[in-house]
C-alpha cells in the first residue's frame, strides 16, 4: 500500500520547505496584522477606558456644581422671601401705626368740638335761660 522509497523523505523536505516559505511569506506578516489589529484594539479599549472615566468626573463635577448652584438660588430665594415679609410687615406696622395716629387725631378733633359744642350749648341754655327768665318777669 504505502512504499518507503527515496519520495517519502524528498515529500517530507518539500512539505518542510512549504512550511518554512508560508510561514516566511504569509503566516508571519498574517500574524504580525493581526498582533497590530489586537495592539490597536487594546490601545482603542485603554483609550475609550479613559475618556469614560473623564466624562464621568466631568459629569460628577458639573452634578456637583449644579447641586450647589441649587443651594445658591435657594439661599438666595429664602432670603428674598424673608426680606419680602419683613418689608410686608413693616409696611404694615407702619400702616397701623399710621391708623392708630389717624385715630387718636380723629377722637382728639372729636373731643375739642364736644368741648366747643358743649360751651355753645351752655352758652345758649344761658341765654334761653336769661330770656326765659326775663319773659317770666316781665310778664309777671
Amino acid at each position: 500500500m504505502f512504499d518507503f522509497d527515496a519520495t517519502l523523505p524528498l515529500m517530507a523536505v518539500q512539505f518542510i520547505l512549504l512550511v518554512v516559505i508560508l510561514n516566511a511569506i504569509f503566516f508571519k506578516p498574517l500574524t504580525a496584522v493581526i498582533e497590530d489589529r489586537a495592539n490597536l484594539i487594546r490601545s482603542s479599549q485603554t483609550g475609550a477606558k479613559e475618556g469614560l472615566e473623564q466624562i464621568n468626573a466631568i459629569t460628577q463635577q458639573y452634578e456637583k456644581e449644579l447641586a450647589e448652584s441649587r443651594r445658591q438660588y435657594q439661599s438666595v430665594i429664602a432670603k428674598a422671601q424673608a426680606d419680602a415679609q419683613k418689608l410686608a410687615s413693616d409696611q404694615v406696622a407702619a400702616a397701623q401705626a399710621e391708623a392708630v395716629a389717624q385715630r387718636e387725631q380723629a377722637t382728639q378733633e372729636l373731643s375739642a368740638q364736644k368741648v366747643s359744642a358743649m360751651a355753645e350749648l351752655e352758652k345758649q341754655v344761658d341765654g334761653l335761660s336769661q330770656e326765659i327768665l326775663n319773659k317770666l318777669l316781665v310778664g309777671v
